[in-house]
């Protein structure tokens, strides 16, 4: 999905502390749970002291925790992304639809957007299984392991998907996982052709994910309709049979309320 052009920012707007502030927020991940200031501005390319003080400004408004070394974040920090999917449209209406793909697939629904090279998902319906890489609400992975970030990859930009070819480090995650770009570009090409994308063992062994584009009224890539399945015993072709037309009518049923 292409985002929409961002309009120029003149310099005596620019807040550079709203921006390194953030930069902390982000430096926290599942490898770097904790910082200390020096890590946090090696991560950030600040300076110790300068580290210490957004660290600790965010300690002192809750966002952060602190034993006077370590940093970490607290719950606090959910009420950002919270924010997002109680302001935005686009999670609200969706969410009767997911129930409709639940109930005629037995499968867990999601509708995923693009945010840089990551799928993050922002609206879910269906029970949770024991995935070790479970796609809840606001989980963010990486696009080319999913079927929803496939497809809104190949439905973009020509030369922008190929820009981000050349400079993707592509990581194996399972021993199913497509390293080679020459391959990734020939199942880009498929999606294209076929309108729709399926994912299988790229992310988690013995698991499928079937998407579609999820348009607007004008016609524009908003997301990706996707379900996420154990793979069973059931082939790839009576898999896509099975959900591929729940899933193409519930994003036409979609495409006027978006």
């Amino acid at each position: 999905m292409q985002k929409p052009p961002t309009p120029p920012l003149e310099k005596r707007d620019w807040i550079a502390g709203l921006e390194k502030g953030l930069s902390i927020i982000e430096a926290f991940d599942d490898a770097w749970p904790r910082l200390t200031a020096s890590q946090a501005g090696e991560r950030c390319g600040l300076t110790r002291t300068a580290a210490r003080r957004y660290l600790l400004t965010l300690a002192h408004l809750d966002y952060v925790a602190t034993d006077g070394k370590l940093f970490w974040l607290t719950p606090r920090v959910l009420r950002l992304g919270q924010s997002y999917l109680e302001s935005a449209r686009l999670p609200r209406i969706v969410q009767p639809f997911l129930q409709r793909i639940t109930a005629g697939t037995q499968e867990i629904a999601y509708v995923s957007v693009l945010d840089g090279d990551e799928t993050v998902y922002i609206a879910r319906n269906g029970s949770n299984r024991s995935m070790n890489t479970g796609f809840v609400l606001g989980a963010r992975v990486p696009a080319q392991v999913t079927a929803a970030g496939m497809l809104i990859l190949a439905l973009g930009d020509p030369d922008q998907l190929e820009l981000w070819l050349q400079a993707k480090t592509l990581k194996a995650y399972t021993s199913h996982a497509i390293t080679s770009k020459d391959r990734l570009r020939v199942e880009f090409a498929r999606i294209r052709a076929n309108g729709w994308a399926i994912s299988e063992q790229q992310l988690e062994l013995n698991y499928r994910g079937v998407a579609v584009p999820l348009l607007d009224r004008h016609g524009d890539l908003v997301g990706g309709l996707n379900v996420s399945m154990p793979m069973g015993h059931e082939s790839s072709e009576d898999a896509v049979k099975r959900v591929l037309p729940v899933l193409q009518e519930t994003a036409r049923a979609m495409r006027n309320l978006i």
